[in-house]
């Protein structure tokens, strides 16, 4: 366990002998124990100590465990601890009710002290933000307490964090649990051998890739073919000097690829649901899977199997084929058809020994099917090979995953360059449209205005040479004519202006809008020096945009604003910015001729016109150019009105650069 992280444990449990042997396992373990015989007494150390886990008897002598669960959970101090419950297999609704209540784990008495550590540091590492050692860590197995004590000592002083075992299935069960750097394992060993060891972690998905050293005493030469042929990664003998092993222990370790941590070990804690009306039979398979290192959950019908399941994550199902009640064939067919669980191994166990029987169970689902009998080595090793299998499977799954998560980002990159390429290559044409529509536009003005003022300029020669032999109906078609060619120039200037406010580059910088708006004001005074109009204008209008575009936005609206004002007796203009809790916005206000807001939304577009050309004049581009402008700008603009009440033009500059348009 890190130093940086909590690895407090208390023990409740009125039983002093459960009591003092997980105090010593977890001491043993390097965890910080804390222990309590009551609830009372749990319930003053879990309010001034935070701790990481706590192993909970589900029956205590003052109170009920899962009570306490509840109040654990409700904590601000200690909602986030790993909870093992810790109770006899007697009552499956014990189990239901703690698993449902919170608990991360329910752990029925006889217990194996290794399976209740094992699970207690599974259950921290899936905590999020658990700090982790970079120190590599050596697992040593060997039978002689001396030879382990020197290997300890030379490999700590090399910058080693060391864990020892004396025996194969222990170091097995360690490296599930620690999932050390590397395993040093001696050749021969009571129980399982050396060779057997590092045979089992190359079947370990999860342990595959740790490098091992294989021990011996041995001279003999074919020594060293066994162990490679084992899959050790080096071969060192007992006789050479420790600097040796230091040497091949280093070169090991950097090539090997560090582990993911994202499989569960086989050799780590698993959990066995065994079902079967037998209680006899039901605990001699409960006991022999326990010394596996198996936790087993007990269940005596297909009924208490599904309610188990709805709580309770396994890694294997062991059910008996005839029950009463629900069978084992009907069990199997609704644990295959759930989503959540269909997933985990199950064998189906019966004395009935005929082909048909095991037909039908491996028709309802089952993954394995095999005869009851008195030995269960048979048994144990199917186990194993469903575990196995279940467990390439999920690698495989997490393999494929990954490969699918880089073809689509890859796919996505791909996405995004031909996206690139082409905005690119649209951006370029459309740079080389607007500049040929440049041309043409321009070509065509000028060739547009040569008739238009041929036309003009003949027709206010006709009225001023001409006036006294034309009738009445004469003089005023010519000055319709006169009008019309007139007005024909300045929707052509409009169109111009409009075309190129959406092609000039932007050339942002620090703008005085009230300062612009007080020229515009002067031109149109000085334009009709007579009219008297009220002009309000509020000081610190300041933007960033562009200056000249600001300009035309500014002399579009006030002018709007002065003419829709002609008619009014005391007109008034005023310029400012509003603010709300969501935006802030420049205005332009008036009293004049206004606009019913059933036009609101049209307002913008080219050629709108919500007054005659008698009444007021324009080309209907002006707010065109306005809406053109302030898009380009990353603005927006709208406006309010009411029928001979005036009308409120807004518009907002965003600082953010805009998708040119």
């Amino acid at each position: 366990m890190s130093d940086a992280m909590n690895d407090t444990v208390l023990i409740v449990d009125d039983s002093l002998t459960v009591r003092m042997d997980l105090v010593e396992a977890f001491q043993a373990a390097a965890f910080h124990t804390l222990s309590s015989a009551t609830a009372a007494d749990a319930r003053r150390i879990l309010g001034t100590t935070e701790v990481a886990v706590v192993v909970l008897d589900v029956l205590l002598p003052d109170g009920d465990g899962v009570e306490l669960l509840k109040e654990i959970r409700a904590s601000a101090l200690n909602s986030r601890a790993a909870v093992l419950m810790l109770s006899s297999e007697a009552e499956v609704r014990d189990r239901v009710r703690a698993l449902t209540t919170g608990a991360d784990e329910y752990v029925g008495k006889p217990y194996d002290t290794s399976y209740v550590i094992a699970k207690a540091r599974e259950l921290l590492r899936a905590r999020p933000g658990e700090p982790s050692s970079e120190q590599a860590t050596i697992l040593v197995i060997d039978d002689s307490m001396t030879f382990r004590a020197e290997l300890q000592a030379a490999l700590e002083r090399a910058g080693y964090l060391v864990l020892t075992a004396q025996s194969g299935e222990e170091g097995l069960r360690i490296a599930g649990d620690r999932r050390p750097s590397a395993v040093v394992v001696d050749g021969v060993l009571p129980g399982i051998d050396g060779p057997t060891v590092i045979r089992r972690m190359r079947l370990d998905v999860a342990l595959r890739a740790v490098p091992c050293l294989l021990l011996t005493a041995s001279e003999d030469r074919s020594a060293e073919l066994k162990a490679l042929d084992a899959g050790a990664d080096a071969f060192v003998r007992k006789s050479d000097d420790t600097d040796e092993l230091l040497a091949k222990l280093a070169v090991a370790l950097r090539g090997s690829s560090a582990p993911t941590g994202q499989t569960v070990s086989l050799l780590g804690p698993r959990t066995v649901l065994a079902v079967d009306d037998s209680t006899t039979y039901l605990n001699a398979v409960a006991d022999s899977l326990r010394e596996e290192g198996y936790a087993v959950i007990l269940a005596h019908s297909g009924e208490e199997a599904l309610e188990l399941l709805a709580v309770q994550s396994v890694d294997c199902v062991l059910m008996d084929l005839v029950m009463p009640g629900m069978g084992g064939q009907e069990a199997c067919r609704r644990i295959k058809a759930a989503p959540i669980v269909r997933d985990i191994p199950l064998i189906l166990l019966t004395a009935v020994d005929e082909r048909a029987a095991m037909l039908e169970g491996l028709g309802a689902g089952a993954d394995d099917y095999i005869p009851k009998s008195s030995e269960f080595a048979v048994l144990k090793a199917r186990v194993r090979a469903q575990l196995r299998r279940k467990q390439f499977e999920q690698e495989n799954r997490r393999v494929r995953d990954q490969l699918l998560r880089r073809e689509l980002e890859a796919a996505e990159a791909r996405a995004a360059r031909e996206l690139a390429e082409t905005r690119a290559d649209l951006i370029m044409e459309l740079e080389h449209k607007n500049r040929e529509l440049e041309a043409f536009s321009y070509s065509v003005s000028h060739d547009l205005r040569a008739p238009l003022r041929t036309i003009d300029g003949f027709s206010s020669a006709l009225l001023e040479d001409q006036i006294e032999r034309l009738d009445a109906d004469g003089k005023r078609h010519l000055q319709y004519v006169r009008a019309a060619a007139q007005r024909m120039g300045e929707l052509i200037d409009d169109l111009l202006e409009l075309s190129r406010v959406g092609r000039a580059e932007l050339q942002r910088a620090p703008v005085d809008l009230s300062a612009l708006a007080r020229d515009v004001v002067l031109q149109l005074q000085r334009r009709e020096p007579e009219r008297e109009v009220e002009i309000v204008v509020q000081p610190g209008l300041d933007a960033h945009a562009d200056p000249g575009l600001v300009k035309i936005v500014l002399e579009n609206l006030i002018g709007n604003a002065w003419k829709f004002t002609r008619k009014v007796i005391r007109a008034r203009i005023e310029i400012g910015q509003e603010s709300s809790a969501d935006a802030s916005a420049f205005f332009v206000r008036d009293n004049g001729a206004g606009f019913a807001m059933s036009y609101a939304d049209k307002l913008f577009r080219p050629f709108q016109r919500l007054h005659t050309e008698a009444e007021f004049p324009g080309t209907g581009i002006g707010l065109a150019t306005i809406q053109r402008i302030i898009d380009r700008h990353g603005g927006k603009a709208w406006a309010h009105g009411e029928i001979d009440r005036g009308a409120s033009f807004y518009f907002t500059l965003s600082r953010k650069a805009a998708t040119r348009r």
